[in-house]
């Protein structure tokens, strides 16, 4: 072994011990740990236990918090290093990231996920204090702190069954429009139990899957099928209602929304044959849709200042379909963000986010569904399922988008409830019978940006060596506090040494695994 390579060990080494002195400034509650032959492991929570993560903020300027998740071993670990630790030592093959701390990007809303009819029947199958555990484990100042909730207006393929508010035929003025069940007994009652235990701001944003089947060209909630006529007829006016009385019918029961999509994966029932509940659009007709209809209904409602996202779809469409719908500016003045969706990725590169925003600077755009498309039963406790996400959600902060949305909070062993038997994994999956829940790896990819980037934190600018593999991302509050949030998915510890301004420091990254640091 030469000399430089074995100086180059000593400092990974003699760093590495460094980065793990812990300053206990941790007071939460480590992870029962339980392996079911996949490549890491779940944390066990049931009525008496859960881990947490309840940290402190930074306080001391001379300290680098770092928290540390791996695939062998850590969830959430906390280590500390000091600034202007080891910097005048730096090896060729040392990752240097540079800081600008005065180059800002988009101002960041946050991170969540969807409380479907399945998620929410799944936590209802639970215990209270099981139930309770669950929920502070994603809401809490001891859990990760989500801030954002997708609701489904009426069903989807997450449900039990096919339903909507407005089954009555020919029901024009909608007298017959009432919440269901799934509402009364499950939403609204979970969503209550949210707000009053969350820590963040929560901001909810509502999605339909598919309008009535008497209002659709195939008379079919799923299948190939759109609104019947143009935007502007009676088919049309009826569904903008729809909306309102939506988000009337919710405030009645104490629930405010923060925004919504005028439709999940347009594409869904038009290009394809939907297998579950759809309404097909293409771009012109979302465009006509909201300059016609839905613009109108809202700007005549009390709901006039919720946020409108258009696509809710593949970034394959993009910039096509918002260029059809932003470009006309009787459409665009209502649009406020848009909806993007991760199942196509692979055809075309997250830099599609980057030239939309060049196009349309004062349109957000917020990826609002991702999931894993395989059961948990043959992937319980997959590290690489926790790469994905937060692979995702690094390339989509790293091109002008503003948060991520998981799919289902979370879902049986099965991977259900799905009427249309399209199961898919989740962060967290319940096993009902034994009144436990298991929080997988991508429940802690998760929290590793929503527990530590809030919402008004900017994205700033920061490179890295061209050789480097690892991916990261860096915020900055108003109140001047740092997060780096960096993922590696190499087999060897990596040393990593950052410059901001005249602040610097090193640490180490271990191999297949994601940090965050948080300092001021």
């Amino acid at each position: 072994m030469n000399a430089k390579r074995t100086k180059m060990l000593v400092k990974i080494c003699l760093l590495a011990v460094l980065t793990l002195v812990v300053i206990n400034q941790v007071s939460g509650r480590a992870c029962e740990k339980r392996r079911y032959g996949h490549s890491s492991f779940v944390c066990i929570c049931n009525s008496t236990y859960c881990d947490d993560a309840d940290f402190s903020p930074p306080k001391n300027s001379n300290v680098i918090n770092i928290y540390t998740s791996d695939k062998d071993s850590w969830r959430f670990n906390y280590t500390s290093v000091a600034k202007n630790s080891d910097v005048n030592e730096v090896d060729d093959r040392d990752v240097t990231i540079v800081m600008y701390k005065d180059t800002h990007y988009q101002s960041i809303k946050g991170f969540g996920g969807a409380l479907t009819d399945s998620a929410s029947i799944n936590m209802k199958s639970l215990s209270n204090s099981s139930r309770k555990n669950l929920l502070n484990s994603y809401f809490s100042s001891s859990g990760i702190e989500y801030n954002l909730v997708r609701v489904p207006m009426a069903s989807c393929d997450y449900s039990t069954r096919e339903y909507t508010y407005l089954d009555t035929k020919d029901d024009y003025n909608l007298t017959s429009f009432a919440l269901e069940p799934e509402d009364l007994k499950y939403k609204i009652p979970l969503l209550k139990e949210i707000f009053s235990i969350a820590h963040s701001k929560l901001s909810l944003y509502a999605s339909p899957w598919t309008a009535p089947a008497w209002m659709k060209t195939n008379n079919n909630e799923i299948g190939r099928g759109k609104l019947i006529g143009k935007p502007g007829n009676k088919y049309h006016k009826t569904w903008a209602q729809y909306f309102i009385k939506f988000f009337e019918s919710y405030k009645q029961q104490g629930i405010n929304f923060w925004g919504f999509t005028v439709q999940n994966e347009p594409s869904n029932g038009r290009l394809i044959k939907s297998t579950w509940q759809s309404t097909g659009m293409s771009g012109e007709e979302q465009r006509d849709f909201i300059k016609s209809d839905l613009g109108p209904a809202l700007k005549q409602s009390s709901f006039k200042d919720l946020k409108m996202m258009i696509l809710d779809d593949q970034r394959l469409f993009m910039p096509s379909f918002i260029e059809k719908v932003c470009n006309d500016p009787d459409a665009a003045q209502y649009v406020a963000g848009i909806g993007v969706h991760w199942y196509w990725n692979w055809l075309i590169p997250p830099s599609v986010m980057q030239s939309t925003h060049q196009k349309f600077p004062d349109i957000f755009m917020l990826a609002t569904e991702a999931c894993n498309k395989n059961a948990p039963s043959d992937n319980l406790g997959s590290w690489e399922d926790g790469v994905k996400y937060s692979n995702d959600i690094l390339d989509v902060l790293n091109n002008w988008g503003v948060g991520w949305v998981d799919w289902n909070m979370c879902l049986s062993l099965q991977g259900g409830p799905n009427w249309a038997n399209n199961f898919d994994n989740s962060p967290i999956i319940v096993n009902a019978t034994g009144d436990e829940f298991y929080k997988q790896p991508m429940f802690y990819h998760m929290g590793h940006f929503s527990k530590f980037i809030k919402e008004g934190d900017h994205h700033i600018h920061a490179t890295a060596n061209d050789n480097t593999d690892l991916k990261f991302v860096v915020t900055k509050s108003s109140s001047g506090c740092y997060t780096l949030v960096i993922l590696s998915t190499s087999d060897s510890p990596k040393v990593i040494s950052v410059q901001n301004d005249k602040e610097q420091f090193k640490f180490t990254i271990p191999a297949h695994s994601i940090q965050t640091l948080t300092w001021i």
